[in-house]
């Protein structure tokens, strides 16, 4: 999933992500028995990119996943089911991985989509110029990593490979049990080389996007909307059932729900628009709305490079200063579960139980606000500063965001004497920002992408992941990371990124987990197949109204 918005989010997760607060809504009206379905929900801001190796966020994959076709699609339980393959093998060391394509799939404007259209796209996402925050998703292909960071610089020396038209060749550089759902990401989507070639911001407007997916992009009303409507030339066309599918943009969730109420949308939740955090208790009680536990954290991001963050004590110190129980019962009132680490419950781990089963985050540190000043104390000694300097907690702009936000601030304040500044930011500015590091503590939210471990610690704590937006960088945490990958075996695997996820909280705190997220959910009767998948992201494509 990646960045969630915000969900209560990504699932950024928004996404978190995390995540709930994001802003998107799917909706559908029509006649029963008529063949004109539609289906209408919000999203909380403007997409900053369609074009699939420039995504980063819950609030363009959502648009996204209607939009392109990959090898595989992940289905709402987070399995993989194929797409634009139709089988696949593995080798016996699993490493290289052959995937026989459908004859059938077109793009939108007539041509055939093949095998050599992937090799394209893949080592587009790689290349050192398209600086592609994902690139580190394709690592896992021979060479990847060493094309993408320049240090070969011929693109066909990466492992991928067309063997004909219909027939393609990853090979990886170790053994990856999870790379059939990994294709599924959009980083691994398809792009029409033409297209991309002919105009750099072809993915900026309706008109210049040359797409595979189910739906097409038929209008951009930047700002204010979207709308798809369902692509004819789909190869499996009989499974779309909504004609049309309007996204509008609105970051109030007030605002959505009002519209959810007058029948103008038909869907809440899910990165897909939010519920009034005041309303949820009621709504759920009266049986309006559902709460539904996602694989997705809540975290506040440290900027790890500046004063005084720089320093672990001070770190931990704001982290164990504040109350999530509270924030849980006062806030988000939606059952979320404190986070202590960023792994969430429902994510897999092995023989049977999940992974927080085995490594459970309760261990990492505690609340406790008499350790927690006396660790800002000597942070600050150690420092050379008498006190916290003047810093800023930034948050996209959001409602339920305003209010953690504040409550967060109001426990720093009464708990360590620290006052903070609150700023928020339009979701494409605020991802930039945090990009750029202009910040002191940010809101940040994170859906899984595929249902592993790896997913929420190689992309957040890793020194080298373009998602570690904090820039937390320990070597140990790196080298268990990347030694995971390596593992053959799953424990081994497994332990390797316990170890890691375990030194970057107790001993580092290399960021701040709040909880992990559960999303609110609302929906119009007569719709079958829309939900909220396992990550937490609106699963809408296939979707129809009785």
């Amino acid at each position: 999933m990646g960045q969630i918005v915000g969900r209560s989010s990504k699932f950024t997760l928004l996404s978190l992500v995390v995540l709930l607060i994001l802003g998107t809504i799917l909706a559908g009206c029509s006649s029963s028995g008529s063949g004109d379905q539609e289906f209408r929900f919000t999203l909380a801001s403007e997409p900053p990119s369609l074009d699939p190796a420039l995504m980063t966020d819950a609030q363009s994959s959502i648009v996204a996943s209607g939009l392109f076709e990959g090898l595989m699609r992940l289905n709402s339980a987070g399995e993989p089911e194929n797409a634009i393959a139709t089988d696949y093998k593995v080798s016996d060391d699993g490493k290289t991985y052959t995937f026989d394509l459908r004859k059938d799939a077109e793009w939108s404007n007539g041509d055939k989509v093949t095998a050599h259209d992937f090799v394209y796209s893949w080592q587009r996402a790689l290349a050192p110029e398209t600086a592609a925050d994902y690139a580190y998703m394709l690592y896992y292909l021979e060479n990847g990593q060493e094309y993408n960071a320049g240090e070969i610089t011929d693109p066909n020396q990466v492992g991928v490979k067309a063997l004909d038209d219909y027939t393609l060749e990853a090979k990886l550089y170790t053994p990856a049990p999870y790379f059939v759902s990994l294709v599924a990401h959009y980083t691994y989507f398809p792009v029409h080389k033409a297209t991309v070639e002919a105009k750099p911001d072809w993915a900026a407007e309706a008109a210049t996007m040359v797409t595979n997916g189910p739906f097409l992009l038929s209008e951009w009303a930047h700002e204010d909307k979207l709308v798809l409507k369902k692509n004819p030339d789909y190869f499996n066309e009989d499974k779309v059932s909504f004609e049309t599918v309007t996204i509008t943009l609105v970051n109030d969730e007030n605002t959505v729900y009002n519209l959810f109420e007058t029948d103008e949308i038909d869907w809440i939740g899910a990165q897909a628009g939010s519920v009034v955090t005041d309303l949820t208790k009621k709504l759920v009680s009266e049986g309006k709305a559902e709460i539904k536990t996602i694989a997705s954290v809540y975290y506040y991001l440290f900027n790890t490079q500046k004063a005084p963050f720089d320093n672990a004590k001070i770190r931990k110190a704001f982290a164990m200063a504040v109350d999530r129980q509270a924030i849980i019962d006062n806030v988000t009132q939606a059952n979320q579960t404190p986070a202590f680490g960023l792994v969430p419950p429902s994510i897999a781990g092995m023989d049977g139980k999940s992974y927080r089963e085995i490594y459970p985050d309760t261990k990492f540190f505690e609340e406790n606000l008499d350790e927690a000043k006396k660790l800002l104390a000597e942070g600050l000694k150690e420092s050379g500063l008498s006190a916290v300097p003047e810093m800023t907690l930034l948050y996209n702009t959001n409602e339920a965001h305003k209010k953690i936000a504040e409550a967060i601030a109001d426990m720093w304040r009464t708990n360590l004497n620290v006052e903070v500044k609150l700023a928020n930011q339009e979701w494409g500015t605020f991802l930039e920002s945090r990009k750029a590091g202009q910040f002191d503590v940010a809101r940040s939210g994170w859906g899984a992408d595929f249902n592993h471990a790896i997913n929420f610690t190689y992309d957040l704590i890793h020194p080298a992941s373009g998602n570690n937006d904090g820039k937390y960088n320990n070597p140990k945490v790196g080298e268990l990371l990347d030694a995971s990958l390596l593992a053959t075996d799953e424990k081994d695997r497994l332990e390797k990124i316990a170890e890691a996820e375990k030194i970057a909280f107790a001993d580092d705190m290399g960021a701040l987990p709040i909880y992990y997220y559960t999303t609110v959910i609302m929906v119009k009767d007569g719709f079958k197949d829309v939900v909220s998948d396992y990550a937490g992201h609106l699963d809408w494509a296939f979707g129809s109204k009785e």
